[in-house]
């Protein structure tokens, strides 16, 4: 009897790369993501190639750059004939399970106005088989636990309150209204747990995601007080907000606050008091996921199934965090786009515990994940398989930068950043490109370029007006003009009407050589 091949395929929302591996990982808990960087392989260089939430996803499920799926906002539809891994994975045999959520807004040509499916912007990718729903912003499986439990709340979003143990006015690290065992992270492992067992000894592909360490920044105890906020790293930056909204126009524009990141307190400052607080909270949160991720390896090491499952752990993005005086992920720089990566692949042991510092991208798990269970990547897929990668190989044509796209618009409520550079909802866009040395960033809207060189100040200053940087910004000006010709839509492209009916070419996937 064959052995299975079972699929894990986890995404932690939010979860900035340098809290695994990078400045803030020595301030935070994290055991069992750390154990499992030993059995694993560590792609330290990985960047989601869209923002936010929802575009994110939609990339990270079909492979594709936003600027083919065109899924470029929350709430913007993904066409309903985009190839995505959960149709492929049925393809392949597999039922692809979701517990938790896509936020891939359906399509509306297939669907009545008045379906669910095109009233919710968090609904699920039609492809899986919705074994648990987790969304932010309706969790009703969660709601009905909690007041299973005893747990009194008139408004859903009180949930996402803290609470002050006398009553009164509480504080901001006051503790959530559960506790950390009915936490929504608890929730969501517990019936993962629950549910998994009854597949065990068969093959399958299961999509498990986390909404935390996602704001709204509550957390049960002890996770609400884990860390001291005096005891952690300063956030990094200019010394004053107006020093930032100089660097350009793009940072002048009202962005993501403060106060958005909690509920209950509309009128917070930007305090280093409630920052640290906050970014104390957003670490608390990454443990108690880690916690539970540690309930998961110790579940498939006890049935069996830890040797025949390739387990993907990654982030659908970033998060500011007060980096730059700024929060959230509407941004261009890499504290919202650099995700840890980690995959431990079955019959892999001589590069387990290794760290790979190749260029990756969000984009590269689908067709990972595909080409390890045998089934072909569609011509669609922009992203390449990491499987040479986690054998220790290094192809001489892997790519030498990645590519990110971020929509700052809104083609019906024109957007704050919208209005006040007065872009369109067409040109309110960005792109960006990373090479080894440099960070390029291009608007379509008539505004100036962006240049950032690693080599010397980084992020901190940028160099695209300066005179020695010139030619250096006309290359990668002509390497992203480049990058979007070659991957344009290839859908069909490799696909040919002839006499004797249609044929197909294999797209070829090694870096940007197709």
């Amino acid at each position: 009897m064959p052995r299975p091949r079972n699929i894990l395929f986890v995404l932690i929302d939010q979860l900035r790369a340098d809290a695994v591996f990078g400045a803030l990982a020595k301030h935070v808990n994290l055991p069992n993501l750390r154990a499992f960087q030993q059995d694993a392989v560590s792609f330290t260089r990985n960047y989601t190639v869209v923002n936010p939430c929802g575009p994110s996803r939609a990339s990270i499920l079909t492979g594709q750059y936003a600027m083919n799926h065109r899924a470029v906002r929350n709430g913007t539809p993904l066409r309903h004939d985009t190839p995505n891994i959960a149709g492929e994975m049925r393809k392949a045999g597999y039922l692809p399970m979701l517990f938790g959520y896509t936020d891939t807004s359906n399509d509306p040509r297939v669907s009545h106005p008045n379906d669910p499916r095109v009233q919710s912007y968090e609904y699920h990718l039609p492809d899986f088989h919705e074994m648990l729903e987790m969304r932010l912003e309706e969790s009703f499986p969660w709601r009905a636990h909690l007041r299973k439990r005893g747990y009194h709340f008139d408004k859903y979003w009180d949930l996402y309150r803290p609470v002050a143990a006398q009553g009164g006015k509480p504080k901001l690290n006051d503790p959530a209204l559960y506790s950390a065992e009915d936490s929504d992270t608890a929730f969501l492992t517990d019936q993962f747990l629950d549910r998994m067992r009854g597949f065990e000894g068969q093959s399958w592909f299961a999509h498990l995601t986390y909404i935390r360490p996602h704001p709204p920044l509550v957390a049960p105890a002890p996770y609400n007080q884990m860390y001291d906020p005096t005891r952690l790293p300063l956030p990094k930056g200019l010394p004053t907000a107006a020093d930032e909204a100089a660097v350009h126009p793009f940072f002048a524009a009202p962005n993501a606050d403060i106060a958005s990141f909690v509920e209950g307190f509309p009128d917070l400052e930007p305090s280093e008091e409630n920052i640290q607080t906050l970014r104390a909270i957003y670490l608390g949160l990454a443990s108690e996921v880690d916690h539970h991720i540690g309930r998961i390896m110790e579940y498939l090491r006890d049935s069996g199934q830890y040797e025949d499952t390739l387990i993907v752990l990654s982030a659908d993005h970033g998060e500011m965090l007060g980096d730059r005086h700024a929060w959230g992920k509407h941004t261009v720089y890499d504290a919202a786009y650099h995700t840890p990566l980690m995959i431990r692949m079955p019959d892999n042991a001589t590069q387990a515990g290794s760290q790979v510092s190749a260029l990756t991208e969000s984009i590269d798990l689908m067709p990972t994940i595909l080409e390890w269970v045998g089934q072909d990547i569609p011509n669609a897929v922009d992203g390449c398989s990491l499987l040479p990668l986690l054998r220790g190989e290094d192809p001489d044509d892997w790519r030498q930068y990645s590519f990110s796209e971020l929509d700052f618009g809104d083609p019906i409520t024109p957007t704050a950043l919208q209005t006040a550079l007065g872009t369109t909802a067409t040109t309110s866009c960005l792109a960006i490109l990373r090479d080894t040395r440099f960070t390029l960033v291009q608007f379509a809207a008539d505004l100036p370029p962006m240049l950032f060189d690693t080599a010397a100040d980084g992020e901190m200053v940028n160099v695209a007006d300066h005179p020695d940087y010139q030619s250096d910004l006309f290359r990668l000006t002509q390497q992203m003009l480049r990058h979007r010709m070659m991957y344009q839509d290839h859908t069909l492209s490799f696909d040919m009407i002839t006499n004797a009916g249609p044929r197909r070419s294999q797209r070829h996937r090694f870096g940007a050589h197709d």
